[in-house]
């Protein structure tokens, strides 16, 4: 793969895939801008080098139609805080006004093309969607590693019409990702919590070859009990993915889930139990004390750690407890230790303990998938570049 330093980008229209996915509140302000910290060395290259710079991005889930709420003008607000430039957002991402812009920025001009899955081409990676996107830069610039485990159009289309390249964010991904992948100092441990289990069952069964010990937690620990008929968890997952965990033998001596919970019912008691103990209505919301202190001795001795997805429900401090113990443990260890995806690096810098990581991935899914498989759809895109 090439990088943005291996070329003359001067006066080129450089098209870049950023991860601005940022999460919004009712107002349309932006609760957390880790993700535009992240772009912004790689933009600033690019005006540095005199570059006509075209920024794109996905926000949310418009399900390819406009919708005002999924607008890219509080991320373009949001930029200009970071960036001592002035910053253009277009009406839509395609088209020959649009492309004739392009054509007539300055060196240095920094354009945003409006949400990319205002088009339904982006997710279904439509070849003439791709062609006209293409139409907008001289060369293509991945610096999305977050989102580059999607075969979308702006992530593996591009490259087969643009000379294409990563950027300064997605290297620094793959560096420090490699130190996991390759050769890590051992034991290894890995740990994975939050929801989406259709997504991640699948790099747990092959992180219980590759790491010493794999922690679970979270929604996906609970979805792992109730498919196993230890809990009276509502709803199950889909088929595929039960038969996925049908496979996944809880005897795996790599493999630890939670002993005891913190469990609520419906806002009249909170108490804790055992994992498999859990009354009619009641939920797990958090790993329990006697957890915390298992996954603390096994982190104790670690050499190397990843982590993606809480391990409770964080945005109630009282279920906060046992993902905090957690990232004390790993800070104590003084492993090299890597943490990814959106809930758990703001998770960390809400309680002063980003900076105590060796390394914060943008990436949750795309880390895991990484760190599994040892490659992404658009890493694979990029080396078949033109």
């Amino acid at each position: 793969m090439k990088s943005i330093k291996d070329y003359n980008i001067k006066g080129k229209r450089v098209l870049i895939r950023c991860d601005l996915n940022l999460p919004l509140d009712e107002k349309g302000n932006v609760l957390d801008d880790f993700r535009i910290k992240r772009s912004v060395p790689t933009i600033e290259y690019l005006i540095k080098n005199r570059a006509k710079v075209v920024l794109m991005s996905h926000l949310g889930r418009p399900e390819g139609k406009v919708k005002k709420e999924f607008s890219l003008s509080p991320i373009q607000e949001k930029l200009l805080e970071y960036l001592d430039f002035s910053i253009t957002k277009a009406k839509g991402c395609i088209g020959k006004e649009i492309e004739k812009w392009t054509h007539n920025m300055q060196e240095g001009e920094i354009l945003l093309l409006e949400n990319l899955r205002f088009y339904k081409g982006e997710v279904e990676n439509d070849i003439n969607f791709t062609k006209s996107l293409s139409k907008m830069g001289d060369i293509f610039v991945n610096d999305a590693f977050a989102v580059s485990h999607r075969n979308h159009a702006s992530i593996v289309g591009l490259p087969k019409f643009l000379p294409s390249a990563t950027g300064l964010l997605f290297e620094e991904e793959l560096k420090n990702l490699s130190k996991i992948l390759k050769k890590p100092k051992r034991p290894l441990v890995g740990i994975i919590g939050g929801a989406k289990l259709d997504s991640k069952i699948k790099p747990i069964k092959k992180f219980l070859e590759k790491t010493d010990s794999l922690l679970v937690g979270g929604k996906i620990a609970n979805i792992i009990f109730a498919s196993k008929g230890f809990s009276t968890r509502k709803p199950l997952p889909k088929p595929e993915v039960l038969k996925e965990i049908e496979k996944l033998e809880l005897t795996n001596p790599r493999l630890h889930l939670p002993v005891d919970v913190v469990v609520r019912l419906n806002n009249t008691y909170t108490r804790i139990a055992g994992s498999a103990n859990l009354r009619k209505g009641e939920k797990a919301l958090d790993i329990g004390p006697e957890t915390v202190s298992l996954f603390s001795k096994i982190i104790k001795n670690s050499k190397t750690i990843f982590w993606a997805g809480p391990l409770g429900k964080i945005e109630e401090k009282e279920f906060a407890i046992g993902s905090l113990g957690v990232a004390r443990a790993i800070i104590k260890s003084k492993a090299f230790s890597v943490a990814g995806g959106r809930e758990t690096t703001s998770f960390l810098r809400e309680y002063s303990l980003a900076d105590k990581f060796s390394y914060l991935s943008t990436a949750g899914g795309a880390m895991l998938e990484f760190l599994s498989k040892g490659t992404l759809a658009g890493i694979e895109a990029l080396k078949d570049s033109k």
